[in-house]
């Protein structure tokens, strides 16, 4: 049975921030800098150690717990009189050395990995494939990435990626390749939406977040085909919201923007912008260099997902 797209309720109260495809953009404002915060305690290495691992998924930290409880038994049974043992009660200490024994010896992924294994399934690589002077097909014309947001084939991409091109490709994340074809477009967000004429049997759909309640210094993961080389992942923040961009020709002028530091370069376009959970908040579609190469410098913006679900004719916050 198909499931429609996905979405995911805010988690925080909203920020409104002024400011300012490949590539270039005239200089953005720079987000007000952080308060101070009071000098923290010092908690215990216990302490600390379950804070991390409580960062970690539910799953991971139900997974611990049952560890300990495990090795609560056994202590149980060592002071067991049946096998000649005074029997005691398990103190606190007994639990927490328990405890930190299990979390020193366990290595959990980063989240940077954690939301990069949610997202890859949802990922394709995007190829526009033009024809030579002789008229025959040649090769690519144009290489990008998009973002499967519903799973009957529904691709969000760039659409400087695709415009102009004769064909269109695209390689799903289990390496099934398709042709698909353009079904919408928003110009002014330099979006395009593609319908995949073949699709995986088990096709997943990414899970889309609203990005109203974004601030900077909030974790986010770019993913999609640099250079075509992929898929690829790369760690950031966001740096600021409501940013500005002109192309480098002064045709467009983009409004609205997310801007990042993950590192993202040609081929990222189209590619989803996430947050931890791997839940799509933006697409990537440009990269800022003052001397106007395109090469990251560590200035890269996303149009936020509300109008690139909009572009496929949808509302979801």
């Amino acid at each position: 049975m198909r499931r429609p797209a996905l979405y995911s309720s805010s988690r925080r109260s909203s920020h409104d921030l002024s400011g300012s495809h490949f590539p270039g953009a005239p200089d953005a404002e720079a987000p007000p800098l952080a308060q101070p915060l009071a000098r923290p305690s010092h908690p215990s290495r216990f302490s600390r150690l379950i804070k991390h691992f409580s960062g970690n998924t539910g799953n991971q930290l139900y997974l611990l717990w049952s560890v300990v409880g495990l090795l609560a038994l056994l202590l149980a049974i060592g002071f067991s009189p049946s096998l000649g043992h005074s029997p005691r009660q398990l103190t606190q200490d007994d639990i927490n050395a328990a405890v930190l024994k299990t979390l020193e010896t366990i290595t959990l992924p980063s989240p940077a990995a954690k939301a990069y294994e949610a997202i890859s399934p949802s990922v394709v690589r995007v190829v526009g494939l033009g024809k030579d002077k002789d008229g025959k097909e040649a090769a690519e014309h144009s290489v990008g990435t998009g973002v499967v947001i519903v799973d009957k084939g529904i691709i969000l991409t760039n659409l400087h990626v695709v415009q102009g091109a004769e064909t269109i490709k695209v390689t799903f994340a289990d390496g099934l390749e398709s042709i698909a074809t353009i079904t919408g477009v928003q110009p002014e967000n330099d979006l395009a939406v593609l319908q995949a004429h073949t699709i995986p049997d088990d096709l997943a759909a990414a899970t889309m977040r609203s990005s109203t309640d974004l601030a900077p210094g909030d974790q986010v993961v770019a993913v999609g085909y640099p250079f075509g080389i992929g898929p690829s992942a790369s760690a950031g923040v966001i740096s600021g919201l409501d940013r500005t961009f002109r192309s480098p020709e002064g045709k467009q002028q983009m409004t609205n923007l997310i801007q990042f530091d993950a590192a993202a370069n040609p081929g990222n376009s189209g590619g989803p912008l996430v947050t931890m959970d791997g839940e799509v908040i933006g697409i990537v579609t440009a990269i800022y260099n003052p001397n106007h190469q395109r090469t990251f410098v560590g200035i890269g913006f996303a149009v936020p997902i509300e109008n690139a679900a909009s572009a496929a004719g949808m509302t979801p916050f």
